[in-house]
């Protein structure tokens, strides 16, 4: 076995779970598809043929006049190197170059070593083509110019260049990038841009992995009683003794969803889309969703993901609530980045097997497909949410497949990418997979699909970098 693959194979961490609760795939994580929640933005100057898009879960995005997404790749550091485009700098680090080894900028692999299927390798720009502006393009707003090295000009945003993703196949797709978790072993990754939400200066929306929630400027989560009536506080005496009104200043006025709520003579609170705003006294870190816990209370979001799978269900277990298939198995979501320069994702089909068969089977399919075996689709399911599909795989390689053909398997994919469950979860709230591959599979490997990370005080287990 050469260096690389030895050290693809690296150990692996895994925990011990535990069972509690079985709940349907609904409740305070999703809305239902009639709903018709979307987040307001503030409309921001932009260049002719770029327009904003609603989007499942990124919320309002930037789009090209066609629909594709728009992304930037600032520059981050990684152990032994920084990668990314540097804000700006004027000029584009993603182009025609096809990287043949890795750069020994992301500790353990050092440079040197040849990338695997060389032979199909594509560059930086065939996989985020950039978003070419004209020639006598001038700015708008926070869009600049860059130049390419080839002569062509390209939209940039906030000094970082702007580029598509071949990920996305069709308007509102927000597939580019990587499922990863933000941590200091996960390569640099592209971030989906759009305007910025419409939210009074003391609020903020942040993203989770089920939607855009409502934090207060300081990051604490923001909730709403179901005590209280549209435009009017229940929350008096003893009720004030758990949960602090969000204070609206004196000048504050109603406008779009958001009004104000007179407490009393003097004291006004905001309230979102009728709801009288609070924050739970009793928390103390930010992100969090421990106030939902008390009855009649729950967390405020601008606009939530649709449902994942009807047959799927969500489990209590040592790291939260996590989601699982039909049978009470933790879903799984598999993470990479190699480490050439140009820090392509390998956790998509499109992408080279062989860092996920190292990690998971010691590169025998075989092995592989029994500790994560993909969760298989029935035939005609599909889901209410855009995020999940139906795809064919064919498991002995990781790739495509086309229906029909020998061995070839209908699994279902969030986001694009296929989803799994591990061989050694026993029973319903197992999540003994969690962690499974490099540096706690942040790098390269498994993680559980979260919903609700009490493990990582984040909750949601989501960041602006998880894509």
């Amino acid at each position: 076995m050469n260096r690389l693959r030895w050290l693809l194979s690296a150990a692996l961490l895994v925990g011990a779970g535990v069972s509690q609760t079985t709940l349907a795939a609904t409740g305070p994580y999703w809305q239902s598809k009639d709903a018709k929640d979307t987040e307001s933005y503030v409309k921001v100057p932009m260049p002719a043929g770029i327009q904003v898009i609603e989007t499942e879960l990124e919320g309002p995005v930037f789009a090209t006049a066609e629909g594709k997404t728009l992304y930037t790749w600032p520059l981050g550091n990684l152990r032994n190197g920084n990668a990314g485009d540097r804000r700006n700098s004027g000029v584009s680090t993603c182009d025609d170059t096809i990287y043949k080894e890795t750069s020994g900028y992301m500790s353990p692999y050092p440079p040197g070593f040849l990338l695997p299927e060389l032979e199909t390798r594509k560059s930086c720009e065939q996989l985020w083509p950039a978003v070419l502006a004209p020639a006598d393009a001038k700015p708008v707003g926070k869009w600049t110019v860059v130049k390419r090295k080839n002569g062509q000009s390209q939209w940039a945003f906030d000094g970082y260049p702007v580029y598509t993703s071949s990920l996305d196949k069709k308007a509102g797709d927000v597939f580019g990038g990587t499922n990863a978790l933000s941590g200091g072993a996960q390569g640099i990754v592209r971030q989906p841009i759009g305007p910025p939400p419409d939210v009074p200066p003391e609020l903020d929306v942040v993203p989770f992995r089920t939607g855009h929630m409502i934090t207060t400027y300081k990051g604490f989560s923001v909730y709403a009683s179901d005590a209280d009536a549209p435009g009017k506080s229940n929350c008096t005496d003893k009720c004030l003794s758990d949960w602090d009104p969000v204070i609206a200043p004196q000048t504050a006025k109603t406008k779009g969803d958001w009004s104000v709520v007179e407490r009393s003579p003097g004291i006004k609170q905001w309230a979102y889309r009728g709801q009288p705003l609070y924050t739970y006294v009793h928390e103390k870190k930010a992100r969090a969703v421990t106030g939902s816990d008390n009855p009649g209370w729950h967390n405020v979001y601008t606009q939530r993901a649709l449902p994942p799978p009807a047959d799927f269900t969500v489990q209590d277990s040592r790291i939260g609530q996590v989601l699982a298939d039909k049978d009470g198995k933790t879903i799984y979501i598999y993470q990479c980045n190699d480490d050439a320069l140009d820090q392509q994702t390998c956790d998509h089909p499109d992408s080279p097997q062989v860092y996920r068969m190292a990690i998971c089977g010691n590169f025998d399919p075989n092995v592989c497909n029994a500790t994560f075996p993909y969760v298989k689709a029935s035939p005609g399911a599909k889901a209410d949410s855009s995020l999940w599909t139906v795809v064919t795989i064919d498991p002995k390689t990781g790739k495509w497949a086309k229906p029909g053909d020998a061995g070839a398997m209908q699994v279902w994919a969030y986001r694009g990418r296929p989803v799994y469950t591990y061989g050694e979860d026993l029973k319903p709230g197992d999540a003994n997979g969690d962690n499974y591959g490099e540096f706690n599979g942040q790098r390269n490997g498994f993680r559980a699909y979260w919903v609700r990370d009490d493990y990582r005080n984040n909750n949601v287990g989501r960041t602006a970098n998880d894509r």
